[in-house]
């Protein structure tokens, strides 16, 4: 159950992206808000629990590909709340700069930090203004980003990011400034499984749209297209944006069609300059 450490300022009344993320993953750093928006979603659609936890399954594949490319340092933007399988305990030789515009999931990482080793770093930052993300003290001097390549992490993030706020342009500032060898890692909200689902299915589908669209943070789903041409300027991995349970599938997988999850996802390395 939270504590009053990090309450204060916070309304609880409204339902939180990332406590309901917390929630649903099995954390305790939710509130009752948070709690009946994530019960009313999975009783509207049996599928939105394991689609969270695909994206997570999705997170450790893709972090372990990059270990397994000589990566050693992520910038995990849209992080959320910590829980178990973080960037840091999958990457432990790795840099990492955990991003979140949310006060109350900085509260939480600055205390992950404090007790995890010094390889770990959380900043306050908002993906919509990326040159003020790319020039905050920690990010430009914790990483280096002249001769060393950094895997950009945006899993889950962008279908809160709405085409007014130019998603692509955003990407584009932060494809700019990474070093050669460099990667960018999306997960998207889609609902593009959905289409041609059963009348029903498409209905429970629009009722958890409705939960996000009362919470924090609308969402706007984009389809396999819209999230491929993020990837301008990156040479996607195998086997390109899919699914996020096709991607790389490695056995643990909840039980669940993939085109049901929502969710896409893709891995794409910097092409040469």
């Amino acid at each position: 159950m939270p504590n009053e450490d990090w309450t204060t300022g916070v309304d609880t009344t409204i339902p939180n992206v990332a406590r309901i993320y917390d929630y649903q993953l099995g954390g305790s750093h939710n509130f009752e808000a948070d709690r009946m928006a994530a019960k009313w979603m999975n009783d509207s659609s049996p599928n939105v629990r394991p689609s969270m936890r695909e994206n997570r399954h999705f997170l450790r594949r893709v972090v372990h590909y990059l270990v397994g490319q000589g990566v050693r340092q992520f910038l995990d933007i849209g992080s959320g709340l910590p829980t178990r399988g973080n960037v840091h305990e999958l990457a432990p030789q790795a840099n990492i700069v955990y991003v979140d515009n949310d006060p109350v999931v900085m509260t939480h990482m600055r205390a992950l930090v404090a007790y995890s080793t010094d390889r770990v770093r959380a900043v306050q930052q908002d993906v919509r203004r990326p040159q003020e993300l790319l020039s905050d003290p920690t990010v430009r001097m914790f990483l280096d980003w002249e001769n060393s390549p950094v895997a950009v992490l945006m899993l889950g993030l962008l279908h809160f990011v709405h085409d007014s706020d130019g998603p692509a342009d955003i990407i584009g500032t932060f494809r700019d400034a990474l070093p050669p060898g460099s990667y960018l890692a999306i997960s998207h909200g889609t609902a593009t499984g959905y289409q041609s689902a059963l009348a029903d299915q498409r209905r429970l589908f629009n009722r958890v749209k409705t939960v996000y669209a009362r919470a924090t943070s609308p969402t706007s789903l984009r389809d396999q297209d819209q999230v491929t041409q993020f990837f301008a300027g990156f040479d996607l991995v195998d086997p390109g944006v899919v699914f996020v349970p096709e991607w790389r599938p490695d056995g643990v997988a909840e039980d669940i069609p993939p085109a049901q999850t929502g969710l896409y996802g893709g891995v794409g390395k910097l092409q040469q300059k």
